[in-house]
């Protein structure tokens, strides 16, 4: 095989690769909004005594938390993973397509919930397990739709927050060259994090609802707290992915294709 072949033969893999990593990003920050509803207790799951945290002197609050945040460390991760082989750009161009399809999902859902119901599945659907009434079709109204202000809470959040993630990402980059993964990638999370908890609080409870002031700050830090230990915790899988890639595209081409990714081009051609 010819340079110029490997060289396509590689620049083709690092194409697949970058529409692998979105699908992964795409795929988990959907399904993290449409689940997001859920809360669910995190002491609960885990076996031990709510926090009971005391805060402002009239707030007691526990781990309770939307279910969106099983699956929003996967698009942290995956996000480092883009800035560091695919630059700030890499970043943006999966935000905004995942940003855009997050609308569309959520007008085909609103859609859907203004169907009629057939009357069979009402009637099928009628008790639920224990053999108390329930009408399913008002049940999944409830779950799937969600206020006009979180939708709107969760879209600028996630775009400011994958923002500040990627620049601050590549700024640490400039510092430590190619050592140092844990660092840029668990701070830029952690600042990126800090922001995106209390703007879709802010937005969507302070603006839209009627929450207090104190409250969004009060649940904010909760949501930080379970953010900032997720984030150094799954730290290691950053590595793992780096070895995997590497040996995915090659450890020489890998290494330009992050050099290159720190000038913000996407899909450049000077790799050799």
């Amino acid at each position: 095989m010819t340079e110029s072949q490997q060289l396509i033969k590689s620049e083709n893999k690092r194409q697949l690769l970058f529409i692998f990593l979105c699908g992964i990003f795409i795929s988990n920050a959907i399904v993290a909004e449409i689940i997001g509803s859920k809360i669910f207790s995190l002491e609960s799951f885990i076996g031990v005594q709510p926090a009971q945290i005391e805060f402002f002197g009239d707030l007691i609050l526990d781990f309770n938390l939307s279910a969106g945040v099983v699956l929003w460390p996967v698009v942290f991760i995956t996000t480092d993973i883009i800035n560091e082989y695919f630059g700030k750009k890499g970043v943006k161009v999966a935000s905004f397509l995942t940003a855009g399809l997050i609308s569309y999902v959520f007008f085909a859902i609103f859609f859907v919930t203004e169907l009629p119901p057939a009357q069979f599945w009402l009637d099928i659907n009628s008790k639920d397990s224990t053999g108390a009434p329930l009408n399913i079709d008002e049940s999944f109204n409830i779950i799937f739709i969600q206020g006009l202000g979180i939708i709107i809470g969760s879209l600028v959040a996630f775009l400011i927050g994958q923002f500040i993630d990627a620049h601050t990402f590549q700024i640490i980059r400039r510092w430590t060259g190619n050592k140092r993964i844990w660092l840029r990638a668990t701070a830029s999370t952690l600042i990126s994090q800090l922001i995106d908890s209390f703007v879709v609080l802010f937005i969507a409870f302070y603006v839209f609802g009627n929450w207090p002031i104190d409250q969004v700050i009060a649940i904010g830090i909760i949501n930080y707290i379970y953010k900032f230990a997720i984030a150094v915790f799954l730290t290691p899988l950053l590595y793992v992915a780096h070895y995997i890639i590497d040996a995915y595209l090659g450890k020489e081409f890998a290494r330009h294709t992050a050099n290159n990714a720190a000038k913000t081009n996407l899909f450049a051609d000077d790799h050799v």
